[in-house]
Order: structure tokens, then C-alpha cells, then sequence
């Protein structure tokens, strides 16, 4: 289903308390002497975990992606916690950690993932949100949509619901049939969108930049062209031909197909890869098992950070007090993204929300 924007689906601006008393965290570590350094070699870097002045009245959610635009300013999407007075999901900060607005209170509870693209002159951000279970009370009004908004929160377009296709008919003998479940997105240079229904049923929806459906491809499996939670997307350019690379999640896999939905091939030796940043030929790669993976030009590993070496996948840390994270490690690595000075911003699937900024120092 989609929607002409109207007054009512544009997002607040701005639309945050004043920030009253900046909560300034993570410039030491526990012991208040100096900052951990993840990686080897010529990539080591220097992390200031839950980095950001967030004002008094907004407390993270789960922190599931970040992106930062042409002028450096850097956006979050996050759930947005129980606790917080101020329910936007989008908060941006300028390079320094210093708050600059928020917005999309309509994403509450269900923000996730989050791309952005210059079009022209103007930068867009497209977003995915989740969907809840039938019958959620209070349920956001654009839960299961993808949508693209202005980088203050202006609508552009936005499509809730899959397409209306078969593969989304499940059959009458089904008791509890998966329910349609965005988890991110991805835009090829031609301006067509790739929407992963990663919580869902496991396909690939394609749309125009008009936000207007194309096609489906991938669903439930191991085999060539198949997923297990396919859940975040890259439109690699670095060869001859774009190629749309997906994070099979379940998998432990990266996935390749051509831009029209043929697989190409695998890329093995991830802990449930989650999404994608790719600057000059290297790639960041946050894998939700405890560490953040870059590979090289030729798809090669060059260095993991912040391993914690968790003994799975929903470490018990995600829902503890930020007092018992360990500096140094990740816990629940989700997105990531570079800078344009080579610096690294990991976001966390935690409880209490976690940003950390890697220092490139090599």
C-alpha cells in the first residue's frame, strides 16, 4: 500500500526538550586513565564508547543504525527507551558529540534500519521500521514500512505492507504464517530501492525510486538465492557492474546477486553479519556476535574489533546496566559506518543504546 505524503506525515523537527543538562559519557574508560584500542596494524583505532551529548530528556533504546551526511553531521535511529520523556527515534549530532535536533516520533519501539543518499543537491535518509504483532496496543503509526524522509524529517514517500504478491498468501493450512518485517534497505545508483523483509519471510522486495514495486526475489533457505534472515544490504560499485550484497544473517554469510535478483555467489567467515559501510574499497562490517569486521577489495578480512568472544548471539550484557559493559569489547554490534576522515561509528542492539566512535590512530 502506499500513500501520497499529507500534513500529517510530516516529522517534527527539531522537536526534542531543550537540552538542559548534556549527559556527556564514555570519554575514559572504567578506570578513568585512558581509551581502549581495538585492531592491528594499520587499523587500529581508539574507542570512546557511548559517545553523544544527549539531552536530559532522551534516553536511547536499542541503537540499530547510523549514518552521517555530506556536512558531517551524524544520525542515529534508535527504538527509544521506556524511560524517555522525548519519544524520537532519529537524533543527530554534530562531529564533535554535540546534539543538533531529533525527530520521527512516529518510529517509536520499532526504528531500524536506516540508509542515506545524495540526489542531486538534497541528501535523503530512507528508513525501515518493523512491524508489530496483530493486535499490539498503541501499535506506531508507520510500523512495516520503509520510508524516505528529508534529513529534517519531511516525508517524501513511504510504502507500508508488502507487495501484493503471492509469496505473500501464505497457505490456509499455516496456523502462524511469519508476518511481513522490514529490517533494512539499500539504493542502487539507477535510484531503485532493495527492501530486506529480514524478520519476515525472507525475501527481497525491489522498488523504483518512486517508491513503486518491481519485483521479489530471494526466501527461506541455504541453498543459491535463498536466506536465513537476510538483513541488511550494500550496492557494491567497485567492480564493473554493480552487485547488490546482502547480509544473510543466519547464514553466517554475505550473499551476492546481480541488481535484477540472480545470486553470483557466497563470502563465508561472519557471526551473523548485520549491515554495511563501504569507504575506499574497505568495508565495515558490524557482525551481532560480538565484533565489528573489516574486509578489503577483494573481500578479505583485514581485521575484527572489539571481540568479545560472546558465547552467543543475545549476550546476556544487551539487557544490563551500561556500568557492567566491558571497554574495549562490543556486545551487540548492529550497524556501522564510516566518517569522512576514516573514523568508524559502531551502533549497539543494547537495552540502554551504546555509540562508539573508533579513532582511526593508523
Amino acid at each position: 500500500m502506499m500513500s501520497n505524503p499529507t500534513r500529517r506525515e510530516f516529522l517534527a523537527a527539531a522537536a526534542a526538550a531543550p537540552v538542559v543538562s548534556p549527559i556527556l559519557l564514555g570519554m575514559q574508560d572504567k578506570a578513568g586513565t585512558r581509551l581502549p584500542v581495538m585492531g592491528e596494524g594499520g587499523h587500529r583505532y581508539e574507542a570512546t564508547h557511548d559517545w553523544g551529548q544527549l539531552p536530559s530528556s532522551l534516553k536511547w533504546g536499542n541503537t540499530h543504525a547510523v549514518v552521517q551526511d555530506a556536512s558531517g553531521l551524524i544520525y542515529v535511529h534508535h527504538t527509544v527507551h521506556a524511560t524517555s520523556e522525548v519519544p524520537d527515534s532519529i537524533v543527530v549530532f554534530d562531529p564533535s558529540g554535540k546534539f543538533v535536533r531529533s525527530w520521527g516520533r512516529q518510529f517509536r519501539g520499532v526504528a531500524h534500519g536506516m540508509d542515506i543518499r545524495k540526489e542531486g543537491s538534497q541528501e535523503f535518509l530512507y528508513l525501515t521500521v518493523n512491524s508489530v504483532a496483530p493486535g499490539t496496543a498503541n501499535a506506531p503509526e508507520m510500523q512495516a514500512s520503509i520510508v524516505k524522509a528529508t534529513l529534517t524529517g519531511e516525508i517524501v514517500w513511504r510504502v507500508q505492507g508488502p507487495p501484493d504478491i503471492e509469496g505473500y498468501r501464505p497457505a490456509a493450512d499455516v496456523q502462524r504464517p511469519p508476518r511481513y518485517n522490514p529490517t533494512n534497505l539499500a539504493v542502487a545508483p539507477n535510484g531503485d530501492v532493495y527492501v530486506a523483509d529480514g524478520y519476515g519471510f525472507y525475501f527481497i522486495n525491489q522498488y523504483n525510486a518512486k517508491g513503486e514495486y518491481l519485483r521479489t526475489f530471494g526466501g527461506r533457505g541455504s541453498e543459491p538465492g535463498q536466506m536465513l534472515e537476510p538483513h541488511g544490504f550494500w550496492i557494491d560499485t567497485r567492480g564493473a557492474a554493480p552487485i547488490l550484497v546482502v547480509a544473510d544473517r543466519r547464514n553466517n554469510r554475505l550473499q551476492r546477486f546481480t541488481l535484477d535478483g540472480k545470486p553470483v555467489d557466497f563470502v563465508q567467515g561472519f557471526r551473523l553479519p548485520c549491515h554495511f559501510n563501504e569507504r575506499n574499497g574497505t568495508v565495515v562490517i558490524p557482525d551481532l556476535h560480538g565484533r565489528v569486521t573489516l574486509i578489503d577489495a577483494n573481500n578479505a578480512v583485514i581485521v575484527h574489533l572489539g571481540d568479545s568472544n560472546a558465547p552467543k548471539w543475545n549476550s546476556p550484557l544487551r539487557n544490563r546496566p551500561r556500568e557492567e559493559f566491558v571497554p574495549g569489547e562490543f556486545i551487540q554490534p548492529h550497524g556501522a559506518c564510516f566518517d569522512r576522515d576514516g573514523n568508524i561509528f559502531v551502533t549497539e542492539w543494547v537495552e540502554v543504546g551504546r555509540v562508539t566512535r573508533l579513532r582511526r590512530l593508523a
